[in-house]
């Protein structure tokens, strides 16, 4: 295609050009085929490439609703084929540390993969640059640390000596020691020379955070407890402790962040003085500071934030919303990028200041989004949260139609949908399971329950709830409470999720095959499945729910497939030639696919 572009849209073509690649390079270089299908439809609004193509795209996916204008602060996003746990950044590589064993290498700049590290047996829950980025520490469900050579990719070392699960580790300025702490409620402080034990420090519980001062080889931070403990080289506590479940130095060493529950607080390493102070709408998960030492960033559920510290008023200057799952880590890339690894697999790249809209406020009064359930024939969303507030949301207009206040707050394992005209809500707590009419407020029945719920959902005739516990799936009566049908399952120490198509019900756990039944009709014996969770569109034509795409039966290919930041959609239905996408932040993407089902 030969194209002119004229010297005032050069700059637009390049920026819209960039940003077009680094979101959906992954499945651009998987088939080039795709760009016009699964990456030029998702172009904002507003950008000069859509108006440039908008009529090309005419015989493509159209997106009718839920685009964003512009471009937004997320310049990249991976998907990955298992939760990524860890990160650490070095001078424009960024090491990624999976729940499959792996480490991946990252260009920070591409977001392209370049090594992969192999080594671990289990799960990499922790990794750490040396200083000068020569080596990397790692820290694994094997219960072992290991030291790798960047350069060759191979391990110089394995420190092995813990009982259980390692979750963090940390090196010394000086690179003579590693630090690791475990759930073996120890500390082990390890000689890097002689790969032996410098000292042993016991604590009364698991300890899921350790780190070195940067500015001190002989001083060190730790988390135990909900608490933060300060040491010595030889293992000698020194006063004081705080309360808190995540720390992080600055890079100079001088200040460190303490997040306890919805409280930040930054303080001086030295007189421990409180620098600035400041909350979250939600518990943090991780926290870290920017390299120049100016921002604050720190993840709370699905959310990052960041903050100005450099004076006394500490102010939000970025909210960055986007992820589907709890994020697992955080850090800078650059004093104005960050980088977040969530449990949806994928990372995601961050640009400060790259929104052209100003940051709200943390909406202190709107909790975050606990089950999210898309009736595509009835026009509507439904949405419950961690408050126990369930709405209903209009596809149409994106506004909420009806807000219920339920009894139940902070369940996960939780479904409402809505059934002959009412909103039937479905939760667990302590060890039973409920079923409340939401509207009316009136409890239709509880039973007892043997295992502690993982996931639930409702079927989409209203008959039944399945319920995932730790070894069966358990079919439920809507209408009474009995159990109607019941199948093993190989279960996982990690929580798994229940996927609904009919009659037909996978079990999925993260790193796993999906294991499928169909249940039939109310009353038969469940049937196992061989294949993977998908619904037909067509005569041809089926979503592919491990894929995210559409595959067409008689040639095997993925015709689409959602990428970057729409790749892991919590729900998909179809109604008519609509295909409708729903996402854990409660956006709904909706999609004309009438070409794709005519081809």
């Amino acid at each position: 295609m030969l194209m002119t572009i004229q010297a005032g849209v050069s700059c637009d073509w390049t920026s819209d050009s960039k940003y077009l690649l680094l979101e959906h390079f992954d499945i651009i270089h998987m088939a080039p085929f795709h760009i016009y299908h699964s990456a030029l439809p998702f172009l904002p609004s507003s950008s000069w490439l859509c108006k440039c193509y908008n009529a090309e795209l005419s015989h493509a996916v159209r997106v009718l609703k839920g685009l964003p204008a512009g471009w937004g602060s997320c310049s990249r996003t991976i998907s990955l084929d298992h939760p990524p746990l860890a990160l650490s950044y070095w001078e424009n590589i960024i090491a990624v540390g999976l729940e499959h064993k792996d480490i991946i290498i990252i260009d920070a700049v591409t977001g392209g993969q370049t090594a992969v590290l192999s080594g671990h047996i289990d799960d990499v829950n922790t990794l750490t640059f040396s200083s000068d980025g020569k080596s990397l520490i790692s820290g694994s469900d094997d219960k072992t640390v290991k030291l790798w050579d960047v350069q060759t990719g191979g391990v110089v070392k394995t420190f092995s000596g813990h009982t259980s699960v390692i979750w963090s580790v940390s090196i010394s300025a000086d690179y003579t020691k590693i630090a690791s702490g475990s759930a073996d409620d120890t500390i082990h402080l390890w000689d890097i020379q002689t790969g032996g034990f410098y000292c042993v420090i016991r604590q009364e519980a698991s300890v899921p955070h350790v780190c070195f001062s940067p500015a001190d080889p002989w001083h060190l931070l730790s988390i135990s407890d909900s608490k933060v403990w300060q040491w010595d080289i030889g293992g000698h506590q020194i006063p004081p402790t705080y309360s808190g479940s995540h720390v992080a130095f600055s890079l100079d060493g001088t200040q460190f962040v303490l997040c306890n529950k919805r409280v930040v607080t930054v303080q001086n390493s030295d007189s421990k003085a409180t620098v600035a102070e400041f909350h979250t709408a939600e518990k943090t998960n991780c926290c870290c500071f920017s390299p120049d030492g100016r921002l604050v960033a720190v993840a709370a559920g699905i959310t990052a934030y960041i903050w100005d510290i450099t004076n006394s008023d500490p102010h939000l200057v970025e909210t960055f919303s986007g992820h589907t799952n709890s994020i697992a880590s955080l850090v800078f890339s650059s004093p104005s990028s960050l980088v977040s690894a969530s449990y949806d697999k994928s990372v995601r790249f961050w640009q400060i200041g790259a929104s052209s809209t100003a940051p709200e406020a943390i909406p202190l009064n709107t909790a975050p989004i606990r089950s999210i359930t898309l009736q595509a024939k009835d026009g509507i969303t439904i949405s419950s949260d961690s408050d126990g507030v369930v709405r209903t949301w209009d596809i149409s207009t994106g506004l909420c139609k009806t807000s219920f206040q339920t009894t139940t707050k902070d369940f996960y394992q939780r479904d409402v949908r809505l059934i002959d005209g009412r909103l039937i809500f479905v939760w667990s707590a302590n060890l039973k399971v409920y079923i409340q009419d939401v509207e009316k407020g009136k409890l239709l029945w509880e039973v007892d329950w043997l295992e502690n719920g993982e996931d639930f959902n409702i079927s989409g005739d209203g008959s039944r709830v399945f319920c995932l516990g730790e070894s069966f799936i358990w079919a439920l009566s809507i209408q009474t409470g009995e159990v109607v049908g019941k199948v093993d399952v190989k279960g996982s120490r990690f929580s798994g999720s229940l996927i609904v198509v009919g009659s037909r019900v996978w079990v999925h756990y993260p790193g796993s095959e999906y294991q499928g039944w169909d249940f039939g009709a109310l009353g038969s014996s469940p049937v196992q499945l061989s294949d993977a969770p998908t619904f037909h569109l067509s005569d041809t034509m089926v979503w592919d729910i491990s894929l995210s795409g559409i595959r067409d039966t008689v040639t095997g290919k993925v015709v689409f497939q959602l990428s970057g930041r729409f790749a892991n959609p919590v729900d998909v239905q179809c109604h008519s030639c609509h295909l409708f996408a729903v996402y854990g932040s409660g956006e709904v993407l909706v999609l004309d696919i009438n070409h794709i089902l005519l081809q």
